[in-house]
């Protein structure tokens, strides 16, 4: 059986480690190199024992002469820094960025959320944002493939549907997200160096998170529509998962029943995205270590209003899952390859 050759870039962050365990399941990947800043030299096992009984190649700086042996290019890095190695990439190599250096369309929009001048901006438009259940029919004509967001992920998923189906309005959507920590990274230890991650629940980047323009450009892109919300992130006292609640009003006196046979219908060929039976309470424990995302179609105390409930891993369904499952779609693999987990 070939083998793919495959390259990891910020191998040692919480997504990089995620990643490469997905990778080392995969039967039709060969990881080539393994990089990072601040560990070569290392083994990745040092990071995480789960390694051990895996041959794997010692952390490297990148080069750019690395290209010429590889396939895929998987980029876990801080923003900016995918930008760098997209400029360098060979005809045979596929990027696939994990990270936000092409997730808004508009050099200057990523200038402004991201304070950060956009190195690559003729790029742009050779990039593809693929969140892998809706866009799996545009992704091959792409060499550079952006990952959602986690908090995006978590929210396009369901709500994308209900708006191109006109069921719910567009104008008053309140989104509530709470994440587990590690959707911050390594760095977060460094901000909360006095307090205790586990014990703490706390809201931020209220009106100016940057999933806002995220969430606003798929929306409009995938819908055609203006939607207006409002999106709080919160920061949870736990490692892993995200739980997004969402409150809609919908257009016309639809039941509860019917919005739920409508989602079901409609991801009925997607492996990882399960519709629950109405009013089911969910939580992020059923899908810790998995590739799924869990939604839930529940009644509001309010007549014409739901409220969906979603739930996902950051580090899998929100990053490294669906990079995995991007590339199985661009190398023509079975989607599920490397992600039975």
């Amino acid at each position: 059986m070939s083998k793919i050759n495959a390259l990891v870039a910020g191998a040692t962050g919480y997504i990089g480690i995620q990643l490469v365990k997905l990778l080392t399941k995969h039967k039709r990947v060969k990881i080539k190199y393994l990089c990072g800043d601040n560990s070569v030299g290392k083994k990745i096992s040092s990071y995480d024992k789960y390694f051990n009984k895996y041959k794997l190649p010692k952390i490297v700086k990148f080069n750019k002469e690395m290209l010429k042996n590889v396939d895929v290019i998987f980029t876990a890095l801080p923003n900016g820094e995918a930008q760098k190695i997209s400029k360098n990439l060979q005809n045979k190599n596929i990027l696939i960025d994990l990270a936000a250096d092409f997730r808004l369309k508009s050099a200057s929009d990523y200038l402004k959320w991201y304070k950060i001048k956009h190195n690559a901006p003729k790029l742009i438009k050779k990039s593809i944002y693929s969140l892998p259940e809706l866009n799996n029919k545009n992704i091959k004509k792409y060499k550079i493939i952006s990952c959602p967001g986690c908090y995006p992920t978590s929210i396009l998923l369901p709500l994308v549907p209900l708006i191109n189906k006109n069921v719910v309005k567009s104008n008053n959507i309140i989104i509530d997200s709470k994440s587990g920590y590690s959707g911050a990274g390594r760095n977060i230890h460094k901000k909360y160096n006095n307090k205790f991650l586990n014990e703490t629940l706390s809201a931020y980047g209220l009106a100016f998170h940057r999933h806002n323009s995220e969430i606003d450009q798929e929306l409009k892109k995938k819908t055609g529509k203006k939607v207006k919300f409002q999106f709080t992130p919160h920061l949870s006292p736990m490692f892993r998962g995200i739980l997004t609640t969402m409150y809609l009003d919908l257009k016309r006196n639809d039941s509860l029943e019917k919005i739920y046979s409508f989602l079901k219908k409609y991801y009925k060929n997607n492996k990882f995205i399960k519709i629950l039976k109405p009013n089911t309470f969910l939580g992020t424990n059923e899908v810790i270590n998995t590739n799924n995302c869990h939604i839930s179609v529940c009644e509001s105390k309010y007549k014409n209003k739901i409220i969906i409930l979603s739930a996902i891993d950051n580090l899998i369904k929100g990053g490294s899952g669906q990079a995995v499952q991007n590339m199985n779609i661009l190398f023509g693999y079975k989607s599920d390859e490397g992600l039975n987990l």
